[in-house]
């Protein structure tokens, strides 16, 4: 991976949360260059099962940047979904913003979910297996 930003999607944080190394994800988050999607917040905040885990992700999300999503980037999720449905794969809109965000940015995309490289098959997704 180069220096360029990285997306991460919510089951790498989560294993991260719960102690698993991710050097990609550890050295992007020492150089600054972790960039949140939103539903990835959404999705860890829902997710905390205690006070304690709502703390701890939210001290770290609190500090990272979050990609903007104006309309013109929903109207890219639906263009996605749309196209890679077109070629016989179905993507959750979570996912296709997740890659969206990642293709809008020229970022890498950290994930361990079977469906960014099916995505990165047919676009030009930069992504980095777990």
């Amino acid at each position: 991976m180069s220096a360029s930003e990285l997306i991460v999607d919510a089951s790498s944080w989560i294993d991260f949360f719960h102690g698993v190394e991710l050097p990609g994800l550890e050295a992007a988050l020492e150089r600054g260059r972790v960039i949140l999607p939103p539903i990835v917040v959404s999705e860890l905040v829902s997710g905390a099962r205690t006070p304690r885990d709502l703390a701890l992700i939210t001290d770290l999300l609190v500090d990272l940047p979050v990609h903007q999503t104006p309309l013109e980037h929903w109207i890219r999720v639906g263009e996605l979904r749309r196209f890679l449905q077109g070629r016989g794969l179905t993507v959750s809109t979570p996912d296709a913003h997740v890659a969206q965000c990642a293709l809008d940015r020229g970022a890498w995309l950290l994930s361990g979910d079977g469906v960014f490289p099916l995505i990165a098959e047919l676009v030009p997704l930069q992504f980095l297996a777990r």
